[in-house]
């Protein structure tokens, strides 16, 4: 298939029904993986009354990761230490507890306690408090997941992230960010023409993406704090799939001002215009290295879509190193924060699925077996991929882990969400 044409059954499977553009995402888990920490969530004291239990969220967030299995608590019910008792903990096999509580401070506030505890030796890992709105309950809920998540792992957790994606509603479509779970999102716009490619910038504080609002596809730049946008590439002919520069200064994008699609790098601001591949054929989909010297990118040069690498420098472009192989398709690359990995779309036996390659040995593994699948992305820790699958003629947003163990569904009842990426950690510069 085509690169041209691929783009264009993206868009025609964007007509699917929906509901509205602010329905809530329901998760669903299937697969697991093998070894788990067995850990158990105590309902903090009195969440019951609050719009969103605490202890519910981060048993979800923990569940999530494929790295969690989640002892029962039925009968228990300890809030602060000399509650616990760690021979019945360690009866049910749990080798951490988390206990905490929630009270109420004259001002409204909710004034959050939590506790990770170790029931084999008996001692308080972590634990903060927090005095929080009723409206910042979630984000702290997350928080408090990622400090389970990197006490008990060694790694950072990714559950304090955001995510951006596209909602199609009849014929309006809005582009979106929300957790990193899919809730509680937002619409950043709203058009009734296409917006496709959403970029998050290096520190989370800017989004880059493709509007076809001018009847065209242009490249925009927009600060989320503000909502000040601009546009920058709105050159002759297409303008199209902006990546960000590890220090955020600069966006690849892809432009047929001079004919076919190729790369060429830009200022942020949309100043500084610079060539990069000098093909003959399509070059698209440019992504950079975490290092900044290589721009990763989807080329047909050499017949089918394979994936590339050139120097982000500019020099010696001309002699790009193909990296993709297996297959004879294989599109839309992504590098892992850590750069040893690699994510694509590949086709398999008729479908379009996502696969991960080892950058040192070159070794590939297909994720997934659906239908359809588009637009990967690693978590800010590696540890996961975002991307839309096509469920029933319908665009849902999924995750899988770098191993495959794990397979997730973020799917609401009648929406149709199409190219979600991941965003940084809160406060990554």
């Amino acid at each position: 298939m085509h690169l041209r044409n691929l783009i264009c059954i993206i868009w025609m499977l964007l007509v699917g029904t929906t509901t509205g553009l602010h329905a809530a995402l329901n998760i669903e888990i299937y697969g697991g993986g093998g070894s788990k920490i067995p850990i158990a969530l105590v309902p903090f004291a009195a969440e019951a009354q609050l719009p969103e239990r605490v202890s519910a969220v981060v048993a979800a967030d923990l569940e999530r990761s494929g790295l969690f299995k989640l002892v029962d608590t039925f009968g228990a019910s300890p809030h602060e230490l000399d509650q616990v008792n760690y021979a019945d903990w360690q009866n049910r096999n749990a080798a951490a507890l988390v206990i905490g509580s929630i009270s109420t401070q004259p001002d409204g506030r909710l004034d959050v306690r939590f506790r990770l505890l170790d029931v084999a030796k008996r001692i308080q890992l972590a634990g903060f408090s927090s005095i929080v709105t009723t409206d910042q309950l979630r984000a702290l809920s997350h928080r408090i997941a990622d400090v389970i998540y990197e006490t008990l792992t060694g790694e950072p957790g990714f559950f304090s992230s955001r995510i951006a994606f596209v909602r199609k509603q009849g014929d309006q479509y809005a582009l979106q960010i929300s957790d990193y779970d899919g809730l509680n999102a937002r619409s950043l716009i709203e058009y009734s023409e296409p917006i496709i490619s959403p970029a998050w910038s290096p520190d989370g504080s800017r989004i880059a993406y493709v509007s076809f609002e001018k009847k065209k596809p242009v490249v925009y730049v927009q600060t989320l704090a503000t909502r000040e946008r601009k546009a920058v590439a709105n050159f002759k002919g297409s303008n199209s799939a902006p990546a960000w520069s590890p220090d955020g200064r600069k966006l690849a994008v892809v432009l047929s001002q001079q004919g076919g699609s190729q790369i060429y790098l830009i200022n942020a601001d949309g100043s500084g215009l610079q060539r990069l591949s000098q093909s003959s054929s399509i070059d698209t989909e440019p992504t950079f290295s975490p290092d900044g010297r290589w721009i990763i990118f989807t080329s047909d040069r050499g017949g089918s879509p394979q994936i590339y690498r050139m120097p982000a420098s500019g020099e010696n472009t001309g002699r790009a190193e193909r990296l993709t192989f297996e297959g004879d398709y294989n599109v839309s690359p992504r590098i892992s924060p850590d750069g040893k990995m690699l994510v694509y779309i590949r086709r398999n036996a008729g479908g379009f699925n996502v696969a991960v390659q080892d950058m040192s040995t070159r070794q590939a593994q297909i994720l997934t077996d659906s239908k359809f699948d588009e637009s990967p992305s690693f978590s800010p820790n590696n540890r996961m991929i975002l991307y839309a699958s096509e469920i029933n003629r319908r665009g849902i947003l999924s995750l899988v882990s770098v191993d495959g163990q794990v397979k997730q569904r973020l799917s609401p009842d009648m929406d149709n969400i199409r190219e979600p990426a991941w965003g940084p950690l809160p406060g990554k510069r």
